[in-house]
């Protein structure tokens, strides 16, 4: 993205021979259709890609390639992601002010920063990791005994009735 100053109004333009082509790459690599929602959440990763009142384009470009990088597959993974960038960008500012404490009192509350921005990162790739998946679990058994007179089945097994005539029961 290109971000041009005029006065104090950012505007932020797809770095592309076609503007509208740009627009459209960029939409896709996002997992939306809404061209609204684009024009908002690169408002928003501008508003936090700012240093001062100006939009660091270089910062900008780096968060929305944290976003790209994702693979947002629609509109709520890309704000997820959106957020996770920001959420790095934070970590790292504290990171860096970290290094340049001065005193005790700078340096805890720096580190209390530091680790609750940490762990959120670490709960939005859980988040994400869920959404992706539909918060399914697999139980998987290694070692199962029967003892004399036991019965168990081998194979993949779902909960349900009886069976049907499409499913019959397995042979024993």
């Amino acid at each position: 993205m290109k971000v041009s100053m005029k006065g104090d109004m950012a505007t932020i333009s797809p770095d592309h021979p076609d503007a509208g082509i740009g627009h459209l790459l960029l939409m896709e690599r996002l997992g939306t259709t809404e061209p609204d929602f684009i024009d908002g959440l690169l408002g928003q990763l501008a508003n936090a890609a700012t240093k001062g009142r100006a939009v660091d384009e270089r910062g900008l470009n780096f968060m929305l390639a944290v976003v790209k990088g994702v693979e947002p597959k629609d509109q709520m993974e890309a704000m997820l992601a959106a957020q996770m960038a920001a959420v790095h960008n934070a970590t790292m500012t504290f990171a860096r002010r970290l290094a340049l404490v001065d005193n005790i009192p700078q340096q805890d509350s720096g580190e209390r920063a530091f680790n609750k921005l940490a762990k959120t990162f670490a709960s939005q790739m859980e988040a994400l990791k869920r959404y992706r998946t539909g918060s399914e679990q697999t139980v998987r058994v290694e070692h199962v005994t029967v003892n004399e007179g036991g019965q168990a089945i081998v194979g993949n097994v779902t909960h349900g009735g009886r069976g049907s005539s499409d499913n019959p029961e397995p042979s024993r």
